[in-house]
């Protein structure tokens, strides 16, 4: 476990470690949950689809395309346990390969139509 105060900075890097120099890392989904066992029911999104859905949320600079670095103010669940457990889903794309989920960035889901 890593303690944290709520409202700190939680600071955060994903590394990919690979020889390969063209190899490229993508954020696409970060979910918090107040079990280890459940991300979908009572979770909060802070990063969806490679959309940010955190006020909070920040990236940084990396010198290498194989480390992601972003931060966000830590936070407690309402009603719950002190804990908060965090899922992500990073992405290895091929560098410069533009047409990667990599280079898509955030993916809206569009809304169906109700039919009447």
């Amino acid at each position: 476990p890593y303690y944290v105060s709520i409202n700190q900075n939680l600071f955060l890097e994903a590394s990919l470690h690979s020889s390969d120099p063209m190899l490229e890392l993508f954020l696409d989904t970060c979910v918090a949950s107040p079990t280890r066992h459940n991300f979908t029911t009572g979770s909060y999104a802070i990063v969806k689809n490679g959309c940010v859905k955190d006020p909070t949320y920040a990236s940084y600079y990396s010198p290498s395309r194989h480390t992601l670095r972003f931060k966000f103010k830590a936070f407690q669940f309402i009603q719950s346990n002190p804990e908060v457990y965090l899922q992500c889903e990073l992405v290895v794309c091929r560098a410069f390969d533009y047409s990667s989920r990599c280079h898509q960035g955030c993916l809206q889901r569009s809304k169906r139509e109700a039919s009447s």
